[in-house]
């Protein structure tokens, strides 16, 4: 299974952005102050809440999608 940090080391990079500038763009959203550090360590630890997650891959444009295994084919 992959981490999350790889996932979305991988989705940052496809947008060409840095995880600098993803979180200030989630500290903005969220009106907060949310650092560099404070990510990768969420991401290290496999610590970051799901609602993080959403927001992550909505500022990168992307949908999080929950595919039916059991039906895929």
């Amino acid at each position: 299974m992959t981490k999350i940090v790889n996932e979305i080391k991988n989705l940052v990079n496809d947008r060409d952005i840095t995880l600098k500038e993803l979180a200030k763009k989630i500290g903005e959203v969220e009106n907060k102050n949310y650092s560099l550090a404070s990510l990768s360590q969420k991401l290290c630890k496999e610590t970051i809440s799901y609602r993080e997650v959403k927001l992550i891959a909505k500022l990168l444009g992307y949908k999080i999608r929950f595919i039916d295994m059991e039906r895929r084919n």
